[in-house]
């Protein structure tokens, strides 16, 4: 499905969102700057790369940089972008990394299309060092009477309708849907604090539209073994 609508997909996002995903994206990177990260950058479920791209304009070339993606149509739309990330094909869930490989991941709008949100947390977390940064990006499950208005009223019907003008209608259905069977923000905090993570912040995006969930990597307990 997202082979399919790879060469629509940005122009769709920025439209469906009246470009404020340009901004949510430029919010984390900022955030990450006044972190002070090191310099291994994973973009997971990275897309074509937009994250990552703008990763770089905010916090510079990294030392390591890699775009993730499950879809070879997606990481192909990353062509001609300007970024050091190399696209390279990945499960989530099975990453062919070894542990603590990198200091950042970016995770936009990846985490509720995965079959199994906590085995991605799990092995994220495997693959970031000791006091890395998971920036999530994400639409969740709406609790909200503003974000259930929103999901449940009014984003099935323009989103689909203009999927399908621009792209695919099924791939827009299946957008909403997906948000619909996510977890909410509190759960999913939880479920990362559960596995490897402690909370840095959350941050609603549009009213709680979308959330900015940046979480770090625990230390390991003394006296553990990797």
């Amino acid at each position: 499905m997202f082979d399919e609508i790879a060469n629509r997909y940005d122009f769709l996002n920025h439209t469906l969102s009246c470009f404020q995903d340009i901004l949510w994206r430029r919010n984390c990177c900022r955030e990450l700057r006044r972190m002070h990260p090191g310099k291994r950058l994973l973009d997971l479920c990275g897309g074509t790369g937009d994250f990552a791209v703008t990763y770089e304009k905010f916090n510079g070339k990294p030392d390591v940089a890699v775009l993730g993606d499950f879809s070879y149509g997606m990481l192909k739309g990353s062509a001609g972008k300007k970024m050091s990330a190399a696209p390279v094909q990945l499960d989530a869930m099975k990453m062919p990394f070894a542990d603590g490989s990198f200091d950042v991941i970016l995770n936009g709008f990846g985490m509720r299309n995965l079959p199994d949100a906590e085995a991605g947390l799990k092995e994220s977390a495997r693959v970031l060092d000791e006091g890395g940064f998971l920036q999530v990006l994400e639409f969740f499950s709406p609790r909200g009477t503003f974000n259930k208005f929103f999901y449940k009223r009014l984003a099935p019907l323009f989103i689909p309708v203009l999927g399908a003008f621009f792209s695919k209608r099924d791939a827009y259905e299946y957008l909403v849907n997906s948000v619909l069977r996510f977890l909410p923000v509190d759960e999913f905090v939880a479920l990362a604090e559960k596995n490897g993570f402690e909370l840095v912040h959350v941050k609603p995006c549009f009213w709680g539209v979308a959330f900015r969930v940046l979480l770090r990597r625990k230390p390991k307990a003394a006296g553990s073994v990797k």
